[in-house]
């Protein structure tokens, strides 16, 4: 029998908790990734390069383009 990650040791637990307020996705979480998953990963990183997260005074965020003239993956 192979080990339990964390996440399946959770949803073993919560069984009767998940059958009264609904179900949760229990698919494997121990896969290999495929190319395509790969692919997105790589463009998913790159978009999040492209942006700035500032701070208020007030301690809200907001983000912002780190370079306004890059539209390449806008």
């Amino acid at each position: 029998m192979t080990k339990e990650n964390p996440a399946q040791r959770f949803m073993r637990a919560t069984g009767k908790l998940r059958a009264i307020f609904g179900p949760a996705n229990r698919s494997a979480l121990g896969h290999e990734m495929t190319e395509r998953n790969r692919q997105l990963l790589t463009q998913r990183q790159a978009e999040t390069q492209q942006w700035e997260t500032l701070r208020r005074p007030d301690g809200s965020t907001y983000v912002v383009p780190r370079n306004p003239d890059d539209k390449s993956l806008r």
